[in-house]
């Protein structure tokens, strides 16, 4: 029984440990500046959705830990959205909606770009990207450059092992090279 809980403890720091470095991916300069992702709460949330997807692709291939594991991040990722929004003065009646209504978007962006991912296909993806995070305006370009990384970290992702991530390490490639 003690020995669960300080597994499940060692899982959500590894998780909250993965969600940062996915978190500082996603700050990265070259996605708004060169590729036309909207520098907003929007545009960086679509950020940290799209690398949480990729690491949650690669955790699939990995059975009942790689499930434990992911739920840790996932609700990560729920946490910091709520902890947020409530920093910028969302009222305790509305966070609730609000964090249902990101998880829609989450769940909903996850479903739009896996058969894409899966199947190494960058047209696709950079389709459902360009409707997604650049809601149809703006760059193509910048949307099929980001569909290129995606597949790159895919790749990157399923190259290496899963005990590192699940230890909380985890280093995604640099998408200005």
């Amino acid at each position: 029984m003690i020995l669960s809980l300080f597994k499940r403890k060692a899982s959500r720091n590894s998780a909250q440990a993965v969600y940062g470095a996915i978190v500082a991916a996603a700050r990265h300069p070259t996605f708004y500046a060169e590729w036309g992702v909207p520098d907003t709460v929007d545009g960086r949330y679509d950020m940290i959705v799209l690398h949480t997807v990729l690491v949650l692709d690669r955790l699939a291939s990995e059975g009942e830990k790689g499930q434990g594991f992911s739920q840790a991040l996932t609700d990560a990722v729920f946490a910091d959205m709520d902890r947020s929004l409530r920093e910028m003065g969302v009222g305790d009646l509305s966070v609730g909606k609000k964090v249902r209504r990101m998880a829609e978007v989450f769940y909903g962006r996850a479903q739009a770009y896996a058969p894409s991912l899966r199947d190494d296909d960058a047209k696709a993806l950079a389709l459902a990207i360009y409707r997604n995070v650049h809601a149809g305006m703006g760059s193509e370009e910048g949307a099929g450059r980001l569909a290129a990384y995606a597949l790159d970290v895919r790749r990157h992702l399923h190259a290496g092992l899963t005990a590192p991530i699940l230890a909380g390490q985890i280093d995604f490639p640099d998408p200005s090279k």
